[in-house]
């Protein structure tokens, strides 16, 4: 919303919940709650359409406010989704101690008309249909792996049967959604030719790939402190006077680190150019999360940088990292 006098924009907290949306409208502090439902969504276009340019904040609610959104998009509306305890520190910092929907929505619209959050660029079908399975792939390894660690402590034949016969068909709707997330990137030219890029690097495989193409879409059109804080893994400081703090990142996309953490480990081994960096801050004394995480960081600028310049892996003309 840069370029926009806030005198010109309504700002719109929503607040979404399993049925239904608290919804609170600044500076005109009008209040109404809507079915989370195609009708409701339909009656918000058609308040919103008169006041004209508005910027919707709502929060990440596990997936509940991910409709909506789409909706809003769709219709031409600024929308912005943001992290739950970002919004919660903000209330604090208003005093605002009490919590349930009403006061949700009006706290969110406040966080819209002074913070203004970086708005959602709207995605198409096939972006969100390929953020939904590899949602659903990362559920399902979540529950491959704690059947896994429960099979080592079962000795019953009955329950070991059981494990088995879930792992079984989990293992194959894994093997489905590969198989269906690799044919909706091979379906569009651009996926294909960033999935390629990206497999270049050294520790960076298909699942990776995917994931990154899915959950961070502005990947190769920010500059590196952009994308670093985007994913959250842009350190900050905590100084005061002569004192200096602990750098520690924090907020962004814990998706996005997810999936650079696994590519980061296997990178900072048989990468020639992360592994040179990872065991100079070893030898330094840095703890392994230390490591890790400057590890994560390095190789998503390096990333950013590729897709950027549309360059495939070259260890030898890598961009340094501050």
């Amino acid at each position: 919303m840069e370029g926009f006098p806030s005198a010109d924009v309504t700002f719109v907290g929503v607040d979404v919940a399993k049925a239904e949306f608290e919804t609170c409208i600044l500076p005109q502090g009008r209040r109404f709650t809507l079915p989370r439902d195609a009708v409701g969504f339909a009656q918000l276009r058609e308040v919103l359409r008169p006041l004209g340019t508005c910027l919707v904040v709502m929060e990440a609610t596990g997936g509940y406010e991910r409709a909506l959104a789409a909706d809003l998009l769709d219709a031409g509306v600024v929308t912005a989704v943001v992290n739950p305890r970002q919004v919660r520190d903000f209330a604090r910092g208003l005093g605002r101690l009490a919590k349930n929907d009403r006061l949700d929505a009006e706290v969110l619209a406040k966080f819209a008309q002074h913070v203004q959050p970086r708005p959602l660029e709207k995605s198409s079908e096939k972006q969100r249909e390929l953020q939904e399975l590899i949602v659903r792939r990362r559920q399902l390894i979540q529950v491959q792996t704690a059947e896994r660690n429960r099979r080592e402590l079962v000795t019953a034949k009955l329950a070991l049967r059981s494990i088995d016969q879930v792992l079984n068909v989990v293992g194959k709707q894994l093997e489905k959604l590969d198989a269906e997330i690799a044919r909706l990137i091979e379906s569009d030219h651009d996926w294909q030719r960033k999935a390629e890029l990206l497999q270049s690097v050294p520790g960076v495989g298909p699942q990776t790939s995917a994931a990154l193409i899915a959950e961070l879409p502005e990947l190769g059109q920010l500059n590196r402190q952009e994308i670093a804080s985007l994913a959250g893994l842009a350190p900050f400081c905590r100084d005061s006077g002569k004192f200096q703090g602990k750098r520690s990142i924090w907020g962004g996309r814990r998706s996005v680190r997810r999936a650079l953490y696994m590519a980061a480990v296997t990178a900072s081994r048989f990468n020639p150019h992360l592994k040179v960096f990872c065991q100079r801050l070893k030898d330094s004394g840095k703890r392994f999360k230390v490591v890790i995480t400057a590890c994560m960081r390095k190789l998503l600028v390096i990333l950013n940088s590729m897709l950027k310049t549309n360059s495939p892996w070259k260890s030898q003309s890598i961009p340094s990292t501050p």
